[in-house]
């Protein structure tokens, strides 16, 4: 009988196949559902702001143009309007159109309560007089300080852009002298910084008199207490 055939031994050298034992059966793992710190993802920094809002805290960041400075100018007074204690005015990383910025400048000259601003990231031109318009002015050690002259663009006939030119000249008299009285500078030194872009560290602003001072330890989480 030829090898290999049933019942026949294996040919020499060639060992028999190994048993494999049986395998349990595979059980899949549960499934699970990512935490999430907020179960509302879409909602959650409405919802920070309300909070901030509550205990007089605003924020001021980005790029401050018409919109930004209505709705900036509504929480402004509607918290001098409610109370009579401090508001603070975060003021982050802040660039600002120049008309922008004069009406921020314009309802912070009107509030009953005194404002107390603290300035982070890179404050940027006309941003620079809604810092000055504030009742105290503290600086984290991140900020930084940029007198530069607005970018504006203008298109029309040549009658509308003189007389746009006009009302910048107007504008920027008006910003300029508001940061020269607060640090105590010449508004023609303000008006060459701005020219030439001048750039200050948060120490620098302090010593140019556009800062107070810096942030203290614990200053900005007093809340209600200490606003």
């Amino acid at each position: 009988m030829p090898p290999g055939r049933p019942g026949m031994p294996p040919r020499p050298g060639i060992p028999p196949p190994p048993r494999i034992p049986p395998q349990p059966p595979i059980t899949p793992p549960p499934a699970t559902t990512p935490l999430r710190a907020w179960q509302d993802a879409p909602s959650w920094p409405g919802r920070v702001f309300e909070r901030l809002f509550e205990r007089r805290i605003v924020l001021a960041h980005g790029e401050l143009d018409d919109e930004a400075a209505t709705s900036l100018c509504a929480q402004l007074l509607t918290l001098d309007a409610e109370q009579n204690e401090p508001i603070r005015l975060e003021v982050q990383g802040l660039s600002a159109e120049l008309a922008a910025a004069l009406t921020v400048m314009g309802v912070l000259d009107v509030l009953r309560v005194p404002v107390r601003a603290y300035a982070s990231g890179q404050i940027t031109g006309p941003a620079l007089g809604v810092l000055a318009a504030a009742t105290e002015r503290s600086a984290y050690p991140n900020a930084a300080f940029l007198l530069a002259e607005p970018r504006l663009g203008f298109a029309g006939s040549a009658t509308s852009l003189s007389s746009h030119e006009e009302q910048v000249r107007v504008m920027l008299d008006h910003l300029y002298l508001r940061l020269a009285e607060v640090t105590g500078h010449e508004v023609d030194e303000i008006r060459a910084d701005a020219r030439r872009s001048r750039y200050l560290t948060a120490d620098q602003a302090i010593g140019y008199g556009l800062i107070h001072g810096p942030v203290a330890g614990g200053e900005p989480g007093r809340g209600r207490d200490g606003a």
